[in-house]
Order: C-alpha cells, then structure tokens, then sequence
C-alpha cells in the first residue's frame, strides 16, 4: 500500500536528533528533512541521524545540498567534489570523456549518499551559467544550455545507476539574473521564446528521465507576474509541455525571493496551490511551525520513485571498489584545483 506523506520538509537544529524534534516528526504534515552543514559532522554520523530519524517516522524522504564545489553540505567521509563548471570546462575539447566523468559523477554522489541513509540531494543543477549570476555560476555545468543538457542527463544517468533519484533545479532557470532569490525577489523580464531558445533546453530535454523539479523564486514578467514556484503557469507548462511526472519541491520558503507570498503559512498554501507537491521550510522553525498548521489535512503525490529502495552500502566498503576508487581520485584531484 503507497504511503501518503505529508507536504513539507523541513530541517533539523542539531547533529542528533532532539526529543522535541522526534514530536515534530511525528505530525502527518511532515513529508521529508533536509539537511544543512550544521547536522553533520562525517558520514557515519550522518547515517545515525538518518537511522534515527527512520525510527520515528521510517517513509520520510530524507535528502541534502550536494552538488559539488561551493555547494556541498557533507565534506568527511565522502568524495570532496568540484563545482560541476569545473567538469564542464573540458568538454568542448573532449566531450566523450567529460561526459563519462559526468556519469560517474552522479554515480559517486549517489552511491555516497546512500550509504549516508539519504534518499537524495537536490541535484543537478540545470541552470544555464551566462556570467550574470553570482549565486548560480560554477555550479552551472556550462553556458551552452545544450552542453548543460547533455552533460547534466549523464549525471542523472550515474544518480540512477547507484538507485538514486535525481532533482532537477532551478526551473525555469536562474542563470539570467543577478539577483541572488536568497536575498530579493530577482525579475527576468525576457520574453517566453527567449526561455524556451536557452534556459529551458534542459529541462525541455530531461524532463521525462527527472524525478524532481525545484522551481526557481524568480518572476519570469513576460510570462507571468508570480514568481516560478507559486505559478500555476510555469508548474502547468512543466506537466503539460514537458511531460513532467515526478514531485515538484519548491524552493525554500524562508528566502526572500518566496515573501512574494506572504506569511509563512501562505506561502506554503500558495506554493502547493500552485501544483508543487513538497515545500521545503528551512533555517526557522517558527515558520515551519506556521506552514505545518498550514496544511493540516493536505498530502503529497506518492514519492516512491524518490525513496532509495535498495540496500544501502556500507560507507566503508565503497573503498573495495574499483570504480569508486578511480573516481573518487579523479574527482578530488579536480576540486583540489
């Protein structure tokens, strides 16, 4: 029997998990948790949160930030990975290479955070770098949306190839603003076709192989004068032009490009109004305390094709294995650049 799980994710305060937070977990709304550097330590202690979490509530969807370069949440225990525009910078002149490093990106990354007792990380990025955005940048795998595209449906290939789910983000693309939606509300005025010519290749290309969408907090105001993720027209055109099947994540509630919305419950009502299916909570709990009154009585689309459904390796014995090593080498070699 499918599950149903409730609609927001919300994080933790701690390295290990809290007798109040062990309540908070328990409440039908919560769906999922994400963690941020300040939960972990190495990734053995990372997996006995997990456990620990699993005990309270074992269906929760449980994911992290780890993409690589400036974004990367967990750093012992695991590959330090370089910024995906690191990799990308060689595949103009050796794409067929690249592109295999791309795969065994995501393979790495997935099998990691699986042994960690994560579900999945919010990966990959999809945005197109254009040199405009500060925020987006080298973790953009390129500036050609067609290079993006290819390499980052490599990198989803490695995520499933270890049995793990991969997030697409920040749709429709934040790489055009240089506004940072951490801290204002950023507006791309480009006309609809402009998207569709550039930062939408991605996702136009992935979407029926992306288990997850995170739509961007940017006003597209040629398009719509709401922000991405609290648009029924940009999620409608995910679904019905793209062919989109997985869950919609909205982007953090708590940054400032979401107070477009309103309050903190408002928000999280508009965001799931709009056809996101999950809506992260991050950094106040009072704020996630207002969203979760919120959406008393309101459930998610089933999410079983995000769960890690295999049998999780064990952190340690990753080192037997040839391919990892390799990897593992080549990565760390990059990021050390």
């Amino acid at each position: 029997m499918t599950q149903t799980l409730g609609p927001v994710m919300l994080d933790l305060e701690g390295t290990a998990l809290r007798k109040e937070e062990r309540a908070l977990l328990e409440r039908p709304e919560v769906g999922g948790v994400i963690l941020f550097g300040r939960n972990v330590e190495h990734a053995r202690q990372v997996r006995e949160l997990c456990d620990a979490i699993r005990r309270v509530r074992p269906e929760l969807l449980l994911a992290i930030d780890q993409e690589g370069g400036r974004v990367q949440r967990l750093r012992q225990g695991v590959t330090r990975l370089p910024a995906m525009g690191r990799i990308g910078r060689d595949y103009a002149a050796t794409p067929e290479v690249t592109l295999r490093l791309c795969l065994d990106a995501g393979w790495l990354l997935g099998m990691e955070m699986a042994a960690c007792g994560l579900d999945l990380s919010f990966a990959p990025v999809l945005d197109v770098d254009t040199g405009i955005s500060s925020v987006i940048g080298d973790r953009s795998f390129s500036s050609d949306p067609r290079a993006v595209a290819a390499m980052a449906g490599a990198f989803i290939s490695g995520l499933h190839e270890a049995g793990m789910a991969a997030v697409g983000k920040h749709f429709p693309g934040h790489g055009s603003v240089a506004a940072d939606s951490h801290l204002e509300l950023p507006i791309d005025e480009r006309p609809l076709e402009a998207l569709r010519q550039h930062d939408l290749i991605p996702f136009a290309e992935l979407a029926s192989r992306l288990d997850g969408v995170m739509p961007a907090h940017v006003i597209y105001s040629a398009f719509d004068s709401r922000p991405a993720g609290f648009s029924g027209s940009w999620l409608g055109l995910l679904r019905e032009s793209l062919g989109f099947k997985g869950t919609i994540f909205s982007d953090d509630l708590g940054m400032a490009g979401a107070g477009f919305a309103g309050a903190p419950g408002e928000r999280a009502l508009a965001a799931l109004n709009a056809g996101c299916d999950m809506v992260l909570v991050c950094n106040d709990r009072a704020a996630a305390l207002e969203a979760l009154e919120a959406c008393q009585g309101r459930s998610t689309r089933p999410t079983a094709r995000l769960r890690y459904g295999r049998a999780r390796p064990d952190i340690d014995a990753l080192e037997a294995l040839g391919r990892w090593r390799r990897v593992h080498a080549r990565l760390e070699a990059m990021a050390s650049l």
